[in-house]
């Protein structure tokens, strides 16, 4: 069944209207009135229903039934500011992973990456491929997407739990870790992170763990991360 992304309410009994980019993917598809579709609004509401009609800039959908999606447990992810288009990436994947939130973390190597995932042109483009993902994967929840702030901030908005450290130099190894919800984990910059950002991040609480015996690169650490934490969570 086609996914589709609304901003709408989702009421059973309803007609929503979809914009010209789900008009333009009908089309791709070769699919029209009568179509079985699933809606998302990536806070938990969710439906179906069926094609009613289809305009070159939009499509009319009866919505016949709606429910609601449970939020898995919570798992913030603290992300580099990084090159964009790896940023991205992780962006999908996360989304696909139910990561609860995003917040890109201004560290020193950060400002020598280029081109950089940042400001609001970047963040539109990220919530693009949030959405995308989400439709593609049949979740309910979009990640709450918080704007790039430096190591002290970040840490300060952190909520309570286990905080975690990704940090390829600890003896640690993160599936040994007793995890308490809400998880919280921090992926360090391309290069890694200097010993007064992470003496800063321990010194706020969170545990160093490494992932694996080599170095990984910050969007596949995230991935397998957040990955070993959803499995950890969810036995």
């Amino acid at each position: 069944m086609i996914t589709f992304f609304t901003s709408d309410p989702i009421i059973a009994g309803s007609q929503t209207v979809l914009g010209a980019d789900a008009a333009q993917h009908l089309r791709a598809l070769r699919a029209g009135i009568g179509e079985p579709v699933a809606l998302r609004d990536g806070n938990g509401n969710a439906g179906s229903g069926v094609i009613a009609r289809v305009a070159k800039r939009s499509v009319s959908v009866d919505v016949a039934e709606h429910f609601s999606v449970d939020r898995q447990a919570p798992v913030h992810l603290l992300v580099p500011v990084a090159d964009r288009d790896r940023m991205l990436m992780l962006a999908e994947k996360c989304t696909e992973l139910a990561a609860t939130s995003w917040r890109p973390v201004m560290w020193r190597r950060s400002r020598s990456v280029g081109p950089l995932g940042d400001g609001p042109a970047f963040q539109a483009r990220l919530r693009g491929r949030m959405v995308a993902a989400l439709t593609q994967s049949g979740g309910g929840w979009l990640p709450d997407v918080h704007p790039s702030a430096p190591v002290a901030r970040a840490i300060a908005a952190a909520p309570e739990g286990t905080r975690l450290l990704l940090d390829s130099t600890s003896d640690q190894r993160l599936a040994s870790v007793k995890l308490t919800v809400p998880v919280v984990i921090a992926i360090g910059p391309e290069g890694g992170f200097d010993s007064a950002e992470r003496d800063e991040m321990v010194s706020g609480g969170f545990t160093r763990v490494r992932l694996a015996n080599s170095v990984l690169r910050f969007e596949t650490a995230g991935i397998a991360a957040l990955a070993v934490v959803r499995c950890a969570l969810d036995k």
